[in-house]
């Protein structure tokens, strides 16, 4: 597992904003424990080079380090932060966003019995594995399609192709194939995170969401739960209490507009989840923010 060359490819590439040239995939170079800070995951596979990461999802925490990787299958509100890095040692990634469309086609490409079969229950929307030589090996030789941009637009599908395929042949390959499955629970979960990420302000009956994923209720709790730690409920007010927190730190002046605009009919009720959720009132960490 060549971690080094690696290492000295995302040196070279990374850049503030994480973003390259090629298509979907993401490096990062991480020189600061800033603490715990909240964000969304993204539909992605993250692999480390360098240093390890904490994760918090619902009740869950995950933690990856060098040479191992986390599938987020769905995109969820999390809270996380690097560890043990510094200006001499930074955290190194990759990342390579995950599109259903190019799994599905991967999937139609198969052969019989070179996939075993999906189980029935959903699993969680985050998972970690270590990562396998051939995986590491794929992610090094598309990194290196950095410095030769004339082979970026023939060379960098096929690669991608050849990771999307040693990631559902490997050891989260169930959670991945589901991605690609537009009749999977994790579809259907999926289904259920957009419409409330899309409607987070406003009430809902948990009955009328589970309609719209096509699951009985029942079946919506428990798959809902499994992919994303919590409850729909809970999730929608992870998701009110980001959105609050990117409008305060835009203007820290209006914590009660805001908080009706983020679904909250009491602002006492908002600041007293806030605090609970950031570690001080709205006001003070919008103040924190801006400075």
């Amino acid at each position: 597992m060549d971690l080094e060359e690696l290492r000295g490819l995302l040196e070279r590439h990374a850049r503030p904003d994480t973003t390259t040239a090629i298509e979907d995939v993401l490096v990062s170079k991480v020189d600061r424990d800033d603490g715990p800070s909240p964000a969304m995951s993204g539909t992605v596979m993250a692999l480390i080079a360098r240093g390890a990461k904490h994760i918090a999802l619902g009740d869950r925490v995950h933690e990856y380090r060098a040479g191992q990787y986390l599938v987020a299958s769905v995109d969820l509100p999390i809270t996380g932060h690097y560890v043990g890095v510094g200006p001499e040692s930074p955290a190194l990634g990759f990342g390579l966003t995950l599109r259903p469309s190019a799994i599905a086609e991967l999937l139609l490409h198969a052969g019989p019995g070179d996939l075993p079969p999906i189980g029935g229950a959903s699993a969680s929307g985050l998972a970690v594995s270590d990562a396998s030589a051939g995986l590491v090996d794929a992610v090094v030789r598309l990194l290196r399609l950095l410095d030769e941009p004339r082979d970026v637009a023939v060379l960098a599908p096929l690669v991608k192709r050849e990771i999307l395929w040693r990631l559902v042949t490997g050891e989260q390959g169930a959670t991945v194939r589901q991605l690609g499955l537009a009749d999977s629970g994790l579809s259907h979960v999926a289904r259920a995170v957009r419409w409330i990420r899309e409607h987070f302000a406003q009430s809902f009956r948990v009955e009328d969401v589970a309609r719209l994923a096509g699951m009985s209720v029942s079946a919506f709790y428990r798959n809902f739960h499994a992919v994303t730690a919590m409850s729909p409920i809970q999730f929608q007010k992870q998701i009110r209490l980001q959105q609050a927190r990117l409008l305060l730190a835009a203007d820290p002046t209006d914590v009660t507009g805001i908080s009706r605009r983020v679904g909250y009919d009491s602002p006492s009720q908002f600041s007293r989840e806030y605090r609970r959720q950031f570690g001080a009132s709205p006001s003070q960490d919008a103040l924190r923010l801006r400075a």
